[in-house]
């Protein structure tokens, strides 16, 4: 008899322990998979994402969406731990930018509303079919996070493919950089020694990242050495231009663009943006930082960042940038320890908001200006993503 009452008893305390063992794990598996409020993610969410998963630019004729926009939403959506968001951003952009099957088609890089013309009635479609790199980086970067932060084998199956079509399609080997991100596959060689590029599609986070992640593929290496060549090598009055020339040849290098004038402005405003969220101990981050020093101090004399720059003689525009680029300006700031002037851009930033909705695009530079700023994600010095709902949400500003 005490011989069966003590087994009782055994199995009694190990059946509480197990259920013990459950409900911590439960617990700390709820507590991790929390998300950490972002009012900022929801009125977006709400303003500027449909039901069905499409990020709309209102302020276009043709309500249009573009590939870059379905990136950077896929990457809020897991930075808020927004599961359900991210599928549905995920499907729209499978089954409308790339026939329905990611895994063999890059995204079309615009859809929106199509005039009626030549008998046909309006519709709605691809605008333009050539896919655009960095927001073939951004999917692919978001879904390998998602696959490895979410325990997800599909998103990481999904990412890993959609990296080997951009090295197989928009990359080339340029004589004197090694291989380098185009743009799009279409386009941007318009000449056999000739190349147009741009600094903001290359951020370094992102190319580390890859280059992590697959060591024993050269290609990634190369692509993060070109990128960094990229950034340093165009701004010599300190700003970035929007795009660049590149030419091989006898002295192969870059050289000012001759369709934009080798104007900063909408494009390049991204670049400082990438810089300034750069982890402390990425090798790139100190000489990114010294090199756009001019943008920082014409930023902090003028309160303003510039809206448009030529980037061959440092010659500043007459028009001040608008609420997006003083947020994308902040984490720069930051970065180089001017959290005043930082505070001052996220406080005009919020002024100009107020006067006036921002659009598509302001709204995403300050969702990732102001998310890594309020502690809300972080990038490693591998480039992984750091979520805060992966430990501890942060105290709000």
């Amino acid at each position: 008899m005490r011989a069966c009452l003590r087994g009782n008893v055994r199995r009694l305390a190990a059946a509480s322990r197990a259920l013990l063992g459950a409900a911590l794990l439960t617990a700390s598996l709820g507590c991790a998979a929390a998300s950490c409020p972002w009012p900022a993610w929801d009125s977006f969410k709400r303003d500027t994402i449909s039901a069905d998963g499409r990020v709309i630019d209102a302020s276009t004729p043709q309500q249009t969406t573009v590939s870059e926009g379905q990136a950077y939403a896929l990457f809020f959506a897991l930075v808020a731990n927004d599961r359900p968001t991210f599928e549905r951003l995920l499907a729209w952009t499978e089954n409308n930018l790339a026939e329905g099957d990611l895994a063999s088609r890059l995204p079309a890089w615009i859809w929106g509303k199509r005039e009626a013309a030549d008998g046909k009635p309006e519709s709605w479609g691809v605008l333009d079919a050539n896919p655009a790199s960095d927001a073939d980086l951004w999917i692919a970067y978001a879904l390998l996070e998602a696959g490895r932060l979410w325990q997800e084998r599909r998103y990481t199956a999904l990412g890993t493919v959609i990296a080997r079509q951009v090295v197989r399609q928009e990359t080339a080997l340029l004589p004197g950089l090694g291989r380098t991100l185009l743009p799009g596959p279409m386009g941007f060689h318009p000449s056999p020694t000739m190349w147009r590029l741009n600094p903001s599609y290359v951020p370094p986070q992102l190319m580390r990242r890859f280059a992590a992640l697959w060591p024993q593929q050269p290609e990634w290496a190369q692509l993060l050495s070109s990128s960094a060549r990229l950034l340093l090598d165009t701004a010599p009055r300190g700003f970035s231009p929007d795009w660049v020339e590149y030419h091989a040849g006898a002295k192969p290098g870059f050289r000012p663009d001759q369709q934009t004038q080798a104007e900063g402005a909408y494009n390049a405003i991204r670049v400082y943006l990438w810089a300034g969220m750069l982890a402390p101990q990425d090798p790139l981050r100190a000489p990114l930082l010294k090199t756009y020093r001019p943008m920082a101090d014409y930023t902090i004399a003028h309160g303003h960042p510039p809206e448009r720059v030529d980037t061959r003689s440092g010659t500043v525009g007459p028009n001040s940038g608008n609420g997006g680029f003083s947020a994308a300006v902040a984490p720069y700031l930051s970065a180089l320890g001017e959290a005043a002037a930082a505070q001052r851009q996220v406080e005009r930033m919020r002024k100009l908001a107020a006067e006036q909705p921002l659009g598509y695009y302001s709204q995403v530079l300050a969702l990732f200006a102001l998310g890594h700023l309020d502690g809300l994600y972080r990038f490693e010095a591998d480039g992984a993503l750091t979520p805060a709902w992966t430990a501890t949400c942060p105290v709000r500003r």
